[in-house]
């Protein structure tokens, strides 16, 4: 049995964990929380969660449904900020860092693999952009680390 687990209830305060075979997670440091130049802040604070969940359940497999950061293709900018595909890249590489410190982190699925419309709103340009491919299906910079992630694990 699983369930998936939204930041809203992190490691010490979800009261599913206990009923779960496998516990799933949907997570965005680095984008909803401590956001652009906060990113190693970020990592620190993604870290400190996964022990929590370490001392809470020790002996469960955790899998990530979500992680992502929205990427206008094409947007470039060093140093890196939101929305540039240097951020995408830099956001996934900290995040797939993370996981590979926990052995109990099975398994992982980018939040998404191609851009999508979606209702208008503030938090959107144009509808959904943390694909790591664009709606017409052209690799982002993000889709080449994937590739390298997945070919060497």
């Amino acid at each position: 049995m699983t369930y998936t687990n939204l930041l809203m209830a992190a490691g010490g305060k979800d009261k599913c964990h206990q009923f779960a075979d496998v516990i799933c997670l949907n997570r965005y440091y680095g984008w909803y929380v401590q956001d652009g130049y906060q990113l190693i802040g970020a990592k620190k604070a993604f870290i400190d969660e996964m022990n929590q969940w370490m001392n809470t359940e020790p002996n469960k497999p955790f899998l990530f449904t979500e992680y992502g950061a929205d990427t206008d293709a094409g947007v470039h900018k060093l140093p890196s900020v939101q929305w540039s595909e240097e951020y995408q890249c830099e956001y996934l590489t900290m995040q797939h860092e993370v996981f590979d410190m926990f052995e109990a982190v099975v398994g992982e699925q980018v939040w998404n693999l191609c851009d999508f419309q979606t209702g208008e709103g503030i938090m959107r340009v144009d509808g959904n952009k943390k694909g790591v491919f664009t709606r017409d299906r052209q690799p982002k910079a993000a889709a080449y680390v994937l590739k390298e992630r997945w070919e060497t694990k």
